[in-house]
């Protein structure tokens, strides 16, 4: 049938016979519009014996305000094969096989906003299915489409951890020991494949076995890594990946050498005061801004900052460590001038001198320069290909979203499938674009 009606309702499958309200609700009645309807699912021969007439209630997209309920009028036949073993079948469709109890539309919208960023528990609301069906529908759809990942040019690493921290009390010692759950990320940082993988653990041999198992022809692929300073993931890259470039994120230095500006400031005001700092002491006043770049100062903050070290800090070491800081920026700011090395040589020079001149008595500085040195070679590589981590970083943040809109995950098979949909670009505007 073609009639208007069962064009709108448009199920394929079944045709719409009338239409009528009981109780402040709509109901569709309609009947089953597929030839093959009548073919026994066993041995495909076709029936005109029929046995009975049933009705059934599958559940089906809302259409506008009122409810909407739908009343399947349908068949059931007996087999005429005699050597088929079925001895009856009713009529069923694509889109409503037998024993169903919602229509296939159904099931794919709800899996479809799973897909689209609800929960699973949201969905179910929403759609009036059970919380299984819903799972399930979502999990057809991304197990179609998450694929083995393509080879790389481009590998971001990364960790996050899973659930909250844990504390298990050592047996034989007594005290409590916390257990921390990780989760090793592998990101595409040249092209849309969002987030490769997922491996357990933040170990060496959890990058490794990871790797290994993409094979060593896409191994081969992998040109460059971009990692946070991590001697962990750089010994592992330099075992399984010995021919790629590692690139030490810049963001993560200068949060190292904030928080040894910070250390020193709080040190400082230990042994001079004898006591943490308060609310009325102008360095403590004044600690934002130790942690901002000098271009993002004003020149009145920035003439308020150095006073107020000058006038309340006789040893001087905080202002020290805020300009070493600096000099480390500038050292990474290179990169946006094309990464010349005679700027880099001249900046690093200028760092390393600082730290050994007026940071010398600075044992935070030390280890900030120290650190600096370890990862000079990474370093380079950032100052001379401008990769960072930042689609990783960005990655992690939609790892935690996930978790967050699903009220955590008690399933790991569940969780990595659904952060990997979250976190992979392609599907996402498949869906929500």
């Amino acid at each position: 049938m073609d009639d208007d009606t069962t064009i709108l309702f448009g199920l394929p499958g079944v045709a719409v016979r009338d239409v009528r309200r009981v109780d402040s609700a709509r109901v569709v009645h309609v009947v089953t519009d597929d030839v093959g309807a009548s073919a026994c699912p066993d041995c495909g021969v076709f029936s005109t014996k029929v046995r009975q007439r049933r009705t059934t209630n599958p559940k089906d997209i809302g259409y506008g305000e009122e409810p909407l309920t739908v009343t399947w009028h349908k068949t059931q036949y007996g087999c005429q094969e005699r050597l088929c073993p079925r001895k009856a079948f009713t009529e069923c469709t694509a889109e409503i096989p037998a024993g169903a109890r919602a229509t296939g539309r159904l099931r794919r919208a709800a899996g479809n906003a799973v897909a689209a960023g609800a929960s699973v528990a949201a969905a179910v609301r929403q759609h009036g299915l059970s919380w299984p069906i819903v799972h399930t529908a979502f999990v057809a759809k991304a197990d179609a489409e998450l694929l083995e990942p393509l080879p790389v040019r481009v590998l971001g690493i990364d960790e996050t951890r899973r659930g909250r921290p844990r504390w298990r009390q050592d047996p034989d010692t007594g005290q409590w020991v916390r257990m921390d759950m990780f989760e090793t990320n592998f990101f595409d940082l040249d092209g849309d494949g969002g987030l490769l993988g997922q491996a357990g653990g933040r170990t060496k041999q959890t990058v490794i076995e990871w790797l290994d198992e993409r094979g060593q022809a896409w191994k081969e692929r992998v040109q460059i890594v971009a990692i946070d300073p991590s001697a962990t993931y750089r010994s592992a890259i330099q075992e399984a990946l010995p021919h790629a470039l590692i690139v030490a994120d810049h963001f993560h230095l200068v949060l190292l050498a904030n928080k040894a500006v910070t250390a020193v400031r709080q040190r400082v005001v230990r042994e001079t005061c004898g006591r943490r700092g308060r609310a009325t002491d102008p360095i403590w006043a004044g600690r934002r801004r130790l942690l901002r770049g000098r271009q993002s100062l004003s020149d009145k903050s920035y003439a308020a900052m150095l006073t107020g070290l000058i006038d309340n800090d006789a040893t001087n070491q905080i202002l020290a460590t805020w300009i070493a800081k600096e000099q480390l920026r500038e050292l990474f700011a290179t990169v946006r001038t094309g990464g010349q090395r005679h700027d880099i040589a001249h900046r690093l020079d200028c760092f390393y001198s600082w730290c050994a001149g007026a940071g010398a008595d600075i044992p935070e500085l030390q280890r900030l320069a120290k650190t600096i040195d370890a990862w000079w070679p990474q370093i380079l590589a950032f100052l001379q290909t401008g990769i960072t981590n930042a689609k990783t970083e960005g990655g992690n943040h939609l790892i935690k979203d996930a978790a967050r809109v699903a009220f955590g995950f008690r399933n790991l098979d569940n969780q990595r499938r659904r952060v990997r949909w979250a976190c992979t670009r392609r599907q996402r505007l498949a869906v929500t674009g």
